[in-house]
């Protein structure tokens, strides 16, 4: 089956390009692969944490951005721009958590323009409870399916393309492991499969 090919960006309005792509181009092939399995993951994962522990993916992803700083809290900008989602997406987010005791928001100071989503003890224990949860189905859903030469690759290539955008994912690994003692969490959750 002969496969035709796609315009590239930058066709005029006749659709003359100065290249065409086949629709069976590895690249896009590469990136469709990428979209469907995260779509796939992401649905899996929110599934499995809202059965288990009762919290959103985004509920829990926001808890472990404000985990991150040793202060325990992020400018609702800052989470806003962690989370990948709109100012006002954030704050309905900190509305819920904070509804829940989780997250409190305080002034930014010296100026008071501005508030902080701040992690509360209850939003701490309340991530340490869903860490294990977490961690088992990531296992499950992602990490066991993939090899470690592959895992390698993949932390490699998406962290080039974050850093590329802007969005530097070192943020990830400072500090967090042992406030949140995610290596036994791990461990639990292994023991649990």
């Amino acid at each position: 089956m002969t496969v035709e090919p796609m315009a590239a960006p930058g066709a005029d309005a006749n659709g003359v390009c100065p290249a065409e792509v086949a629709l069976d181009d590895p690249r896009l092939r590469a990136w469709r692969a990428f979209l469907f399995a995260q779509a796939a993951v992401l649905r899996e994962l929110e599934t499995d944490l809202v059965a288990e522990q009762r919290i959103s993916l985004g509920e829990y992803d926001a808890l472990v951005q404000l985990a991150i700083p040793e202060d325990r809290r992020l400018r609702m900008s800052e989470l806003a721009e962690r989370l990948v989602i709109s100012r006002s997406g954030v704050t309905r987010l900190v509305d819920r958590l904070e509804n829940q005791g989780l997250v409190v928001r305080s002034l930014c100071a010296p100026d008071g323009r501005g508030a902080y989503a701040v992690l509360t003890e209850a939003g701490l224990l309340r991530l340490r409870d869903a860490v294990p949860s977490h961690l088992r189905h990531v296992e499950q859903h992602f990490l066991s399916l993939i090899g470690s030469a592959d895992l390698d690759a993949i932390e490699r290539a998406m962290t080039n393309v974050a850093q590329a955008t802007g969005r530097c994912t070192a943020q990830l690994t400072s500090g967090l492991a042992g406030r949140l003692e995610l290596d036994a969490a791990l461990a639990e959750s292994r023991s649990h499969s």
